[in-house]
């Protein structure tokens, strides 16, 4: 009997070497080719993938020793100002008896600051009318921010008390690294 007569083991088809060389020739091309596409697709992913400048900007630390009680200090956080305020014991005590009822978005004072700094307000400053930046001073409010585009009045805790404003100064992520260091983002 002839190999080319012989029966496979598990097959009832006639052993045929060319065919077992197509197989294989087939797997292989089909390989190779999951392997063309994957590094044709891997660029592409890549690309959509923030670069560096983006990931630099998307935390920030600053150093907060330097601010006196009662003053602000404005930095710049993934392209808008943000206002580091470091209230005086009048201010913190005010914003915390300033009842619910008074505000046009309500929100308490301990929802805007960390328990244990509440003498620290950390506000993203940009007017929530239209995106003003809103300047420290000239509020209504004591230690407040005025926005002089529209006449929106913001208080010592970013919440808006007056004007077209809809909604209060919103609060970034930030947590204190240490005694004088905030990191936002």
């Amino acid at each position: 009997m002839s190999e080319k007569n012989k029966m496979c083991e598990n097959s009832e088809k006639p052993y045929d070497g060319e065919e077992s060389r197509r197989e294989f020739l087939h797997l292989t091309t089909a390989a190779f080719g999951a392997v063309a596409v994957a590094g044709a697709v891997s660029p592409l992913i890549r690309q959509m993938n923030p670069d560096q400048s983006v990931l630099a900007l998307s935390t920030t630390e600053v150093d907060v020793s330097g601010v006196p009680a009662g003053k602000t200090v404005t930095v710049k956080w993934r392209g808008k100002p943000v206002f580091i305020k470091h209230r005086t014991a009048d201010e913190v005590k005010d914003m915390e008896a300033t009842p619910l009822a008074e505000l046009i978005d309500p929100e308490t004072d301990d929802a805007r600051v960390k328990k244990d700094s509440k003498e620290w307000l950390v506000v993203l400053g940009n007017c929530t009318h239209l995106g003003c930046v809103p300047t420290e001073g000239g509020s209504e409010y004591q230690g407040g921010w005025y926005c002089p585009c529209h006449g929106s009045h913001y208080d010592a805790s970013g919440r808006i008390r007056k004007g077209p404003a809809p909604k209060n100064l919103p609060v970034p992520e930030y947590k204190f690294v240490s005694e004088n260091k905030i990191q936002i983002g």
